[in-house]
């Protein structure tokens, strides 16, 4: 069991501190509340489905395309809709759900609500401590983990990951400093949603997909984000994996706890809003959240 909580924590972990970190990044430099940032998640699996069944794609090639679609979506979205009223905190978050809905509708009437399967980009599975894991389980926590260190090389090596901190930090004064704001906004909408796409991508074969499979990981994303702190990227990826464990442990120790799993990231949210409302990692100053 222990091996069993171990494997599982850290592959639920990992996928939600991507999809966390996705979020908190389009919060902080855009101050967008997202709503439908998991529904890219679930649209990106589905592109998948769609490309492999319809199309007879490759797995991987079908995964990389669906991905990259999936980016270039999140930008239209953000430029035809977010941008115009981004202002307007209430109005964003309204429009969010209704582009969520939007997707999961089309997915309902384009493949049905029937669940279904994806096959694994890797196959088989191996004996660790007396239980069998599958290939494809290492797989997603390898993926999930690589793209965590892609995302924090990209903050901290790069020009554009400069220009996403000081937008973050200060819009105001990153303008004034010749920051295009508006742009590396658009930007970071994409790469938002581009982790997103990859969190699908490489839960999919793990999972029966569904048109409804955006809603749970939605409900751990805001945990996570309200447990790690408004806008702290750190915070909301070990937010994540200390929900992830949270929620494995439910699962495997509490009778009829696959029942119990979006009730954990609730509770969590709601003491963590009544008694620390910062978060773990919440800061006094915005210079101080990347």
């Amino acid at each position: 069991m222990f091996v069993s909580i171990l494997i599982n924590g850290l592959v639920s972990g990992a996928v939600y501190a991507i999809l966390a970190i996705g979020f908190s990044l389009i919060f902080g430099v855009a101050k967008i509340m997202n709503m439908a940032h998991t529904a890219f998640y679930m649209l990106t699996a589905f592109l998948i489905l769609g490309a492999i069944t319809f199309l007879d794609v490759p797995l991987p090639l079908a995964a990389i395309a669906s991905i990259i679609v999936a980016g270039l979506l999140g930008v239209v979205c953000y430029k035809l809709c977010f941008d115009r009223i981004k202002v307007h905190e209430t109005a964003v978050m309204i429009i969010s759900v209704a582009i969520a809905m939007l997707f999961e509708e089309t997915i309902l009437l384009t493949f049905g609500a029937q669940y279904q399967r994806i096959p694994p980009f890797v196959e088989g599975y191996f004996e660790l401590g007396g239980v069998s894991i599958l290939n494809q389980h290492f797989f997603t926590a390898g993926a999930s983990i690589a793209t965590l260190v892609g995302v924090w090389l990209l903050l901290s090596k790069t020009k554009l990951g400069m220009s996403i901190r000081a937008v973050d930090q200060d819009r105001e004064i990153a303008n004034v400093m010749g920051i295009n704001v508006t742009k590396t906004s658009m930007q970071v909408m994409g790469i938002s949603v581009i982790l997103a796409g990859v969190a699908g991508a490489v839960t999919a074969p793990t999972i029966m997909v569904n048109p409804l499979m955006w809603t749970n990981p939605l409900v751990i994303v805001l945990s996570a984000v309200v447990l790690g702190g408004l806008g702290s990227i750190k915070g909301s990826a070990i937010a994540a994996f200390i929900l992830g464990y949270a929620e494995t442990l439910v699962v495997f120790l509490v009778p009829d706890g696959s029942f119990l799993r979006g009730a954990v990231s609730l509770i969590a949210m709601v003491l963590v809003l009544l008694i620390r409302p910062e978060g773990l990692f919440g800061v006094a100053f915005e210079e101080e959240r990347l």
